[in-house]
């Protein structure tokens, strides 16, 4: 019974992320170099760097839409390997949002956001609407469930891709940069709906160059550049007594 508990006790205390040493080429280009992170359950992990630095693709490897070459990445336990089973597997515990929305044009909102759980989790249609129209309250936008993606505008797109990545009820979502294609008066809207998620206890990583929501919201922040991890620590430590010298040039080109 001890060493059962004892066991117990140590799959408790494993991290929900964990990436250990990853490499990621392409071709000749090193894109990911010996890259390490933990994440536990519930952090908010905001990575920032400039562009071209690693930072979207090393989120993107995290369910696998990006291979590595070298390393180790599980998620809850589960291997990141060439098994499909195992990726299909990770990838119902990770949701992701892009910068474009990817929406399809031709289905309705609702629809947008019940075609996975239909088809993935195969929940019937009644129990996938509920939950959408629900989701769709929870971004603010459940006036629009019956209208078409090009009726919507760019914030209220983003906001209907949360909620479809939602739908799928994971445990950590992934964010590319998700307001990086936005007008700057729509900004707000998509960061109010993340501040949201951020309190709510889900565990995020968020690629993004908006450093006041940064600030706001992180456990950590992680900063990227040549494809590595340069430092790494509290909103504070990183952005008022950053460490490394690269780090201080980067800040004080965008604060």
């Amino acid at each position: 019974m001890k060493n059962q508990s004892q066991a117990q006790a140590g799959q408790e205390s494993q991290p929900l992320i964990r990436c250990r040493d990853i490499q990621k080429w392409y071709g000749s280009h090193h894109v990911l170099k010996n890259v390490s992170l933990d994440v536990e359950a519930g952090e908010v992990i905001v990575i920032i760097g400039p562009s071209g630095s690693g930072k979207s693709t090393f989120i993107r490897t995290i369910n696998a839409l990006e291979e590595i070459q070298e390393g180790m990445i599980t998620v809850d336990g589960i291997n990141m390997s060439h098994d499909i089973a195992n990726i299909e597997a990770i990838r119902m515990e990770t949701g992701m949002v892009f910068q474009q929305f990817n929406l399809f044009p031709h289905m309705t909102i609702v629809e947008n956001i019940t075609l996975a759980p239909i088809w993935v989790r195969k929940w019937p249609k009644e129990k996938a609407v509920k939950i959408a129209l629900e989701l769709l309250e929870r971004v603010g936008i459940h006036d629009q469930a019956g209208k078409y993606p090009g009726q919507l505008s760019g914030g209220q797109q983003q906001r209907v891709a949360i909620a479809r990545a939602l739908a799928m009820q994971p445990k950590i979502m992934l964010f590319d940069e998700p307001t990086s294609a936005l007008d700057p008066e729509m900004i707000k809207e998509v960061l109010d709906v993340m501040k949201t998620l951020a309190k709510s206890g889900m565990t995020l990583l968020i690629v993004t160059h908006e450093m006041n929501f940064a600030r706001e919201v992180a456990d950590r922040v992680i900063f990227f550049d040549g494809g590595e991890i340069i430092e790494t620590g509290t909103p504070q430590q990183v952005f008022e007594q950053p460490r490394s010298e690269r780090t201080k040039q980067f800040l004080s080109k965008i604060i």
